[in-house]
C-alpha cells in the first residue's frame, strides 16, 4: 500500500464555509521529498504553493557546522518565514499546498535542539513564547496533512541524491533522532486528517504516475465532510 488515510482520535474539525480554500500541508524529515510533492501536487491540482526557504537561507550552512551556536538563529529565521507564509495563506483563503507544516518547527526541530543540549532553556523558552504569540492570530489549521514516511536509509539516500554538501556531512544519528521524533509526533498530532505516504515505495520523480493515487485520496477527502471521520474511514482503501 502506497498511502494510508488516518483520522486522529482527538481530531476536532474546523468550521468550514463553502467558499473556504482547501489547505494542505506536507510534513516529513529532511530529504523526504516535500518540495517535490508540493510542486507536483500544486501543478496537478492547480493549487497555490509555498516553499520552505532553504537555498537562500543565511543560517543553514552555519547551523550544520555548529548546531549549538546557530540553532536559535536558524529557528528564528524559519519562524519569520513561516509567519509571513501563515499571514498570506490566511489572507488569501485559497486552495494551497505548504512545504513543511508550521507545527514541525516548534515540536520537532526546536524541541530536538533543546532536548539535545544545543539550545539553552532560556532560548527555547523565548523561542516558544514568540512562536505561539506570533502564530496564534494567523494560524490556519490544515484540511489535510500529507506525511512523507520512510526509513532512515531512504532519507539518507535522498539527501545524498540531491547533493547538498552541508547535509551530506551530517552524521546518521542526527537523521535517526529526527526520524524517531517524527514517529512519536505523528501519534500525538490531532489538527487534521493525515495522509501517510510510504516514500520507501513512492518516488514521484522515478514513477510520476504514482501521483494519481495520492490525488485520488485527496479528492476523496475534498468530496466528503471531514466532520464525519467514521464515514471517511469507510471510503479509504
Amino acid at each position: 500500500m502506497l498511502t494510508n488515510l488516518v483520522i486522529p482520535k482527538n481530531y476536532i474539525p474546523k468550521n468550514r464555509k463553502p467558499s473556504d480554500g482547501f489547505f494542505i500541508t506536507i510534513a516529513g524529515n529532511v530529504g523526504a521529498g516535500k518540495s517535490t510533492f508540493t510542486k507536483l501536487l500544486g501543478e496537478k491540482l492547480n493549487f497555490k504553493t509555498s516553499y520552505e526557504k532553504v537555498d537562500d537561507n543565511p543560517y543553514l550552512e552555519d547551523f550544520y557546522q555548529d548546531q549549538a551556536r546557530w540553532g536559535f538563529h536558524l529557528q528564528l529565521y524559519f519562524l519569520s518565514q513561516r509567519f509571513q507564509d501563515q499571514k498570506a495563506i490566511a489572507a488569501a483563503n485559497e486552495n494551497h499546498i505548504q512545504d513543511r507544516s508550521i507545527y514541525e518547527d516548534a515540536e520537532i526541530f526546536a524541541k530536538s535542539l533543546y532536548d539535545n543540549g544545543k539550545m539553552s532553556e532560556r532560548d527555547f523558552h523565548t523561542y516558544s513564547e514568540l512562536f505561539y504569540a506570533m502564530m496564534s492570530p494567523y494560524l490556519v489549521k490544515p484540511d489535510l496533512m500529507i506525511y512523507l514516511d520512510g526509513s532512515v536509509d531512504t532519507i539518507i539516500d535522498r539527501i545524498h541524491q540531491r547533493g547538498r554538501e552541508m547535509e551530506k556531512a551530517v552524521p546518521r544519528e542526527y537523521w535517526l533522532n529526527l526520524h524517531n521524533r517524527y514517529t512519536k509526533w505523528l501519534t500525538e498530532y490531532k489538527e487534521s486528517p493525515v495522509l501517510i505516504v510510504n516514500i520507501d515505495k513512492v518516488d514521484l520523480v522515478e514513477n510520476p504516475n504514482q501521483i494519481d493515487e495520492i490525488i485520488g485520496e485527496i479528492k476523496k477527502l475534498q468530496n466528503h465532510d471531514v466532520r464525519r471521520p467514521r464515514e471517511l474511514r469507510s471510503i479509504v482503501k
